[in-house]
């Protein structure tokens, strides 16, 4: 698979992943749907975030490599990009229990540090 269309493949799961969040704000409501409405909803968000991230953490390494894309690097950024929409999702459930104050938010950040931690001396 060349970059190019690993690239176009993840802008089509970030716009599906977009539009399906659309859907889901606009025609469900909170209060009637349960937490099985609440899953749909941070599963479709985490989706489009992790999208996100990868593109923005690719975009971040071609301005400063300025050489050839590896797929090391394409790997760490999906990684990464997981990583970052799991820790937004992670705090906005946090936040949607009211169980959000800032030790519990430092204690996910730790989290994704000692995952992220993990693969990196893995490697």
């Amino acid at each position: 698979m060349t970059l190019s269309s690993y690239l176009w493949g993840t802008r089509f799961v970030i716009f599906a992943s977009l539009t399906a969040l659309g859907l889901v704000v606009f025609y469900l409501d909170p209060d009637s749907v349960g937490y099985s409405g609440l899953a749909i909803f941070y599963f479709i968000l985490f989706f489009a975030l992790s999208g996100i991230f990868n593109l923005f953490l690719l975009y971040i390494r071609r301005k400063t490599m300025k050489d050839e894309m590896h797929i090391a690097n394409v790997a760490l950024s999906f990684r990464q990009g997981i990583l970052l929409a799991l820790l937004a999702v992670g705090l906005l459930i946090l936040q949607s229990f009211r169980m959000l104050v800032w030790w519990d938010a430092l204690l996910v950040v730790a989290g994704v540090f000692l995952i992220e931690l993990y693969f990196l001396s893995k490697n």
